[in-house]
């Protein structure tokens, strides 16, 4: 019975993010949020840092033996962590607005 209530949990969790992605899409909201971030992103010097780590792995490997897949795996975990939390509550005051504003 537990684990139907997470599952059913979780499904309405994922169906609320779908529901607001749709929204932020529709309204053009979302692609507003993706410009803001790529600007704070290099505001702050994260994309400096993550060309930096792509560098490091790639010297690790050896350019002909590294792929995209490779890169991606080897990066994206760090790149997430290095995002500041400024810019994650900025991103988040923003939807929590738009949703505020738009709520029906």
């Amino acid at each position: 019975m537990r684990r139907e209530m997470c599952f059913i949990n979780m499904s309405k969790e994922s169906q609320m993010r779908a529901a607001i992605n749709q929204k932020l899409i529709e309204m053009g909201e979302r692609e507003r949020l993706k410009e803001l971030l790529r600007a704070k992103l290099i505001e702050c010097g994260w994309r400096d840092q993550l060309k930096a780590l792509c560098k490091e792995v790639i010297k690790e490997k050896g350019i002909e033996n590294v792929t995209v897949e490779d890169l991606v795996a080897g990066v994206t975990p760090k790149g997430r962590a290095l995002v500041p939390d400024s810019v994650k509550k900025e991103l988040l005051q923003r939807i929590r607005a738009f949703l505020a504003q738009h709520s029906t």
